[in-house]
């Protein structure tokens, strides 16, 4: 084939204004572009952003209540700081790497410092105000999607304070509803790491006495061995203790921010928590058996903290601050100090602890001798075969790209080659399901080695330590939606909550929504992943529309699968709420008990016209 020539002159450049360019590239700061369905969409980011400027005026000791109401989903956020100064509030809104928090004398501990946020909130609404209260007057902006509408200067009777509002575009945010209930999560953190403010949404109250304790109490799903242990010194709050549950849960936060996705903060406590309990006990413990079954937060503050990322779900700093202690240090010497200190004082505790990590170290040894067997089945069986179909970009590189880094986990031949054939190779992997895995249910952990399914998974995933190593951030269980589907689906869930339930409480896991009808004339076709959407498509393409309805994954073509797992794919993420027990929920829905569920179903099944 020829090669086409193309011109390369001063024409091909172009320069987009500030909004343009953020309106072009707008998951460069706010990650997804949901409809808000669920809690990692960018819409929640807007709103965050907006409020960490608040939180940010309070943390300098300006303002101790914070008000949010939204409502036909506009967002308006007042908080009664210091309020912006007038000769920089439209700069403050539209001019990018503009604002206070460069200079650390002024905002020492932000949560931003890059002069973003705000702007990319205005680039984004169709509709954003902002007004400053200063002293008896007001100065005010009102925008779209970034471009200045209106300005001007008041006199006004407010206390002083900032006061945003926005309405998000629809053109980005397709068919949007912005969920209270994400952002009432969003306001308890806040003040879980904001003792003394008070933040409301819509008129109900959100505050804390106890900080981080109250966070690990609130987000408990089961009962604790012993009381939880809550330490605090100058920038450091920290809070730990065990379960009877598998796997490791701690949240970390910086300057306020939920780092979702660790750093280096979340890394030094768990080594320095599991290290300081070792050397306490004077046994040569493995740390793995002693972070096994660990819930707990930490949460520091730090100046100019730096993130891996733009939306700051990943903390990059190796220093506390400039010339100052690094992070590893200020947190491993605080751990050292403090929790051996309450050990001391504790023999209680620390008795109930050493139980628990005898019985894990004693779990463990069990299944040595089958994971040995087992890696030998791995290294034969090479994971580059047709079980993994692997992609360029991983978790661990810790990147902007590799956030979107995912495992497709598939079922059967035809499903898993339409979805390689049509999938992004530098970001997408697929792994292919040989039949229904095992109930794994009141198993232990031997039997992922014995497994070959889940042992070749567990490996691809590379979990058999910890998440530390985790290949790929979105983890996508892609079955049909069909009886048999939605049996697969449920026995891997149950698999990861069994034995990685950190896997679904960090947010990794994920259903796919995948096409129910596709319905088409000569000049559309329409994708409908519901019944209510497939009578809206007949409507609009007119008469005798062709209907097809998917069996399964294995009839969408390739290129059809293009459209459900690009920009536009839809995700489910799979969550764990606090009232959600894990052994009584994988008791009904996956134990012998057979009849109970067939009561259940009976009494709560709702039948259609149809």
């Amino acid at each position: 084939m020829p090669i086409l020539k193309s011109t390369y002159t001063e024409k091909d450049f172009q320069t987009l204004a500030w909004n343009e360019h953020i309106r072009l590239r707008p998951g460069m700061y706010i990650g997804k572009l949901g409809d808000g369905s669920t809690p990692d969409d960018g819409l929640y980011v807007l709103i965050k952003e907006v409020i960490d400027n608040s939180v940010d005026e309070y943390a300098m000791g300006h303002g101790k209540i914070i008000r949010v109401t939204i409502e036909d989903n506009k967002v308006t956020v007042r908080d009664y700081g210091r309020g912006i100064p007038f000769g920089k509030v439209i700069d403050a809104a539209n001019k990018m790497n503009t604002g206070a928090k460069y200079d650390n004398k002024t905002f020492q501990k932000a949560v931003g410092l890059n002069g973003v946020g705000l702007k990319v909130v205005n680039a984004t609404s169709v509709d954003f105000h902002i007004a400053s209260f200063r002293d008896g007057k007001s100065r005010y902006g009102t925008f779209s999607k970034g471009e200045l509408l209106d300005e001007g200067e008041k006199d006004s009777t407010e206390k002083n304070g900032t006061l945003v509002s926005f309405v998000p575009d629809h053109e980005l945010f397709n068919n949007y509803t912005i969920q209270q209930e994400f952002v009432e999560e969003m306001l308890k953190h806040y003040a879980y790491l904001n003792t003394g403010l008070k933040l409301q949404l819509n008129g109900k109250d959100f505050a804390s006495k106890n900080g981080l304790l109250d966070l690990v109490n609130e987000n408990m799903a089961e009962e604790t061995l012993y009381p939880p242990i809550h330490l605090k010194g100058h920038d450091i709050e920290m809070v730990i203790t065990h379960t009877d549950d598998t796997g490791e849960s701690i949240m970390s936060f910086a300057n306020g921010q939920n780092t979702s996705q660790g750093g280096t903060h979340l890394s030094v406590f768990r080594e320095a928590v599991a290290r300081t309990i070792k050397d306490f006990l004077k046994r040569d413990f493995e740390l793995s058996d002693i972070r096994q079954s660990i819930v707990g937060a930490i949460s520091i503050r730090l100046i100019e903290p730096k993130f891996a990322n733009q939306t700051k779900t990943i903390l990059d700093s190796r220093e506390i601050a400039q010339g100052g202690p690094t992070v590893r240090s200020f947190i491993s010497d605080f751990v050292k100090e403090q929790l051996d200190n309450y050990l001391h004082k504790n023999p209680t505790t620390a008795d109930i602890l050493l139980k628990k990590i005898i019985e894990n170290e004693k779990e463990r040894r069990a299944v040595s001798v089958v994971r040995r067997k087992s890696r030998e089945t791995a290294r034969k069986i090479s994971l580059h075969n047709k079980k993994l179909r692997d992609c360029r970009v991983h978790f661990t590189d810790k990147n902007e790209q590799a956030e979107q880094s995912t495992l497709f986990i598939t079922e059967g031949d035809s499903a898993s080659g339409s979805i390689t054939k049509s999938r992004d190779p530098n970001v997408q992997a697929v792994f292919s399901l040989r039949g229904k895995p095992e109930n794994t249910y009141g198993m232990n952990k031997q039997v992922i080695y014995t497994n070959e399914e889940f042992n070749l998974l567990q490996a691809a995933l590379n979990i058999e330590e910890d998440l530390d190593n985790l290949r790929y951030n979105n983890i996508v269980i892609a079955t049909d939606a069909d009886p048999d589907g939605m049996h697969i689906r449920m026995l891997l869930l149950s698999f990861f909550l069994q034995f990685f339930p950190e896997l679904v409480r960090h947010g990794h896991v994920y259903i796919l929504q995948t096409p129910l009808f596709r319905v088409r004339n000569k000049k559309e076709t329409h994708y409908c992943y519901s019944e209510q959407e497939k009578d809206k498509s007949v409507k609009q393409l007119g008469p005798n529309p062709e209907i097809t309805r998917f069996k399964g994954l294995g009839e969408i073509s390739p290129e059809e699968f293009k459209e459900f797992i690009g920009e536009d794919i839809r995700l489910d993420k799979v969550r764990l709420d606090k009232d959600d027990r894990l052994p009584e929920l994988l008791r009904f829905y996956m134990g012998d008990n057979t009849p109970q569920r067939r009561e259940f179903i009976v009494n709560n099944l709702r039948l259609t016209e149809n």
